[in-house]
């Protein structure tokens, strides 16, 4: 036999990694105290330590990222931590806290969004919901801080098979979240179900690229990868087969037509605060991959590849802005909205450059921002059957409210790219990188196709406004101080990006992508 040579460990930069190891910590940790804490206990622990794990995090973030250290690759190579990835980080911790926040929220549902022991009928009068109906099943923050945990992994995975495995991570949690709504069950369980089997369709063609990837590279670094690609002899069949079945399972996660035909149905039957999180962050992650695949591993061939992807962008905007023009449920109208958003993501994503990085990932800033605080918006319009999402149950809704339709309208403006808000800065930042890198057809189609959107956010608008309130309409929730305070954060960072966008702008741009 040969002698075999001791087994080299591979080193960990713990300090770089701290925020990903204290939102897993705190993730096990709220197991636990779903095993052992008492159930009138479990709330006020788990709450507690969410957001208690979320601001440590920040700070530790913060802490390395003033540090000067280098960009570096630790875990033998399988996570990056550099300035994109920072950014990220920073981005999808923001944006956890809202979700938590919303998610943890007892005042709108009496109880919670979530499901309760009993389920609660509908038109079930409030004076009449039983104590058993009224408590919420708390096991959904240490689901939200697991799917937070992989999310964060997935945008800074350097090789492939880390970034398969932290797909599941994030996307196991949410197809759970999505079927726990204390209201509208068969419609939550349906669309989690949906989202479920059409997740593990997206996930099976994600590991066939990957297969077929490391047939062609002997490796699943993304580094290796792009070499193999400059300086291999072989076929590019198994190359660009492998990207295609990658980008598959990519664009699934973020939305992207034509692959996006969960999305309507799961943003609508899921309970709405993990709507809104799934909305945000799970787009910041999933374009974050996106980046970090083209750009470390198919930099070099993007003229192979880039032609396709600007059809599918194309696409997307189409379906988004056209379909969305039909919607008569505001949730589903905000979801095809995110479907033409992506395509919008997707070409600052094709300009393999630093400025369609920075831009791009300012995009997936802005517009996380904004769409958690409009699902926030959207889950105090209720009536006797809850939420009231119908496009006809919002007419005259500013004389009742007109703070809350106020609110609303900021935030569709800032989906529509309305100056002075967010969403005009992020995509004149995606705009210009695709002009630089002489992508202006694409950037015509994209500007028609917001004009196109925009029609969708002004009904809105109007029907708040300039229609009459019908006399059994909804009323709208007196928030509580999390909703609020989730609402608060997206409205005062929306404005912000757009009139003071300088200080983000500068932090997307710290540098590129390390291998």
């Amino acid at each position: 036999m040969l002698a075999q040579g001791p087994i080299q460990t591979p080193s960990v930069a713990y300090f770089a990694l701290s925020p990903v190891l204290v939102i897993l910590g705190a993730a096990c940790l709220g197991v636990l105290v779903e095993a052992f804490l008492p159930r009138h206990q479990r709330w006020a622990a788990q709450v507690s330590l969410a957001l208690l794990a979320l601001v440590v995090a920040g700070v530790l973030l913060g802490a390395y990222a003033s540090s000067g250290a280098p960009a570096i690759s630790t875990l033998a190579g399988a996570i990056s931590v550099d300035r994109p990835t920072l950014f990220l980080w920073g981005t999808l911790l923001a944006l956890g806290l809202g979700g938590v926040l919303l998610i943890s929220d007892r005042s709108v549902e009496p109880g919670g969004a979530f499901v309760t022991d009993a389920p609660i009928p509908p038109g079930t009068p409030q004076d009449r919901i039983t104590a058993s109906q009224v408590g919420m099943q708390t096991e959904v923050l240490p689901l939200t801080l697991f799917a937070l945990g992989g999310m964060m992994c997935f945008c800074a995975a350097n090789d492939l098979l880390t970034m398969f495995v932290a797909l599941e991570v994030l996307s196991l949690p949410l197809y759970l979240l999505c079927g726990l709504a204390r209201r509208r069950r068969l419609l939550s369980q349906e669309a989690a179900v949906k989202y479920f089997l059409l997740g593990a369709f997206a996930s099976a063609f994600f590991l066939y690229g990957l297969a077929l990837l490391y047939g062609y590279a002997g490796s699943v670094k993304l580094s290796d990868i792009a070499l193999a690609s400059t300086a291999s002899q072989r076929s590019d069949t198994l190359l660009f087969g492998g990207l295609a079945l990658l980008i598959v399972g990519l664009l699934f996660k973020a939305s992207v037509g034509p692959f996006h035909t969960w999305t309507p149905d799961v943003y609508q039957g899921a309970p709405t605060p993990v709507t809104a999180f799934m909305s945000a962050a799970t787009k910041v992650a999933a374009f974050g991959a996106i980046l970090r695949v083209l750009t470390v591993g198919f930099g070099d061939t993007r003229w192979e590849w880039r032609g396709v992807l600007w059809a599918v962008a194309i696409v997307s905007m189409v379906i988004g802005a056209v379909i969305g023009l039909t919607q008569t449920d505001v949730k589903r109208m905000i979801a095809y909205s995110s479907i033409a958003h992506a395509g919008f993501i997707l070409i600052g994503a094709i300009a393999i450059t630093a400025q369609g990085l920075s831009g791009t990932m300012f995009y997936l800033l802005t517009y996380g921002f904004t769409t958690l605080a409009a699902f926030g918006v959207v889950s105090l319009v209720r009536d006797g059957n809850g939420e009231a999402t119908h496009l006809s149950r919002w007419a005259g809704l500013a004389k009742r409210s007109p703070v809350t339709a106020g609110v609303m309208s900021f935030l569709l403006l800032a989906l529509a790219g309305i100056p002075l808000t967010s969403g005009f800065t992020g995509k004149f930042a995606v705009f210009s990188a695709a002009l630089a890198d002489g992508m202006a057809p694409l950037v015509v189609i994209a500007l028609i196709v917001s004009a196109v959107a925009a029609f969708f956010y002004l009904r809105v608008i109007v029907l708040m406004y300039f229609s009459e309130p019908a006399a059994d309409g909804p009323t709208v929730t007196v928030p509580g101080a999390f909703t609020t305070a989730a609402i608060t954060l997206g409205v005062l960072i929306t404005l912000l990006l757009g009139v003071a966008p300088t200080l983000a702008l500068t932090w997307a741009s710290g540098g590129p992508f390390v291998s």
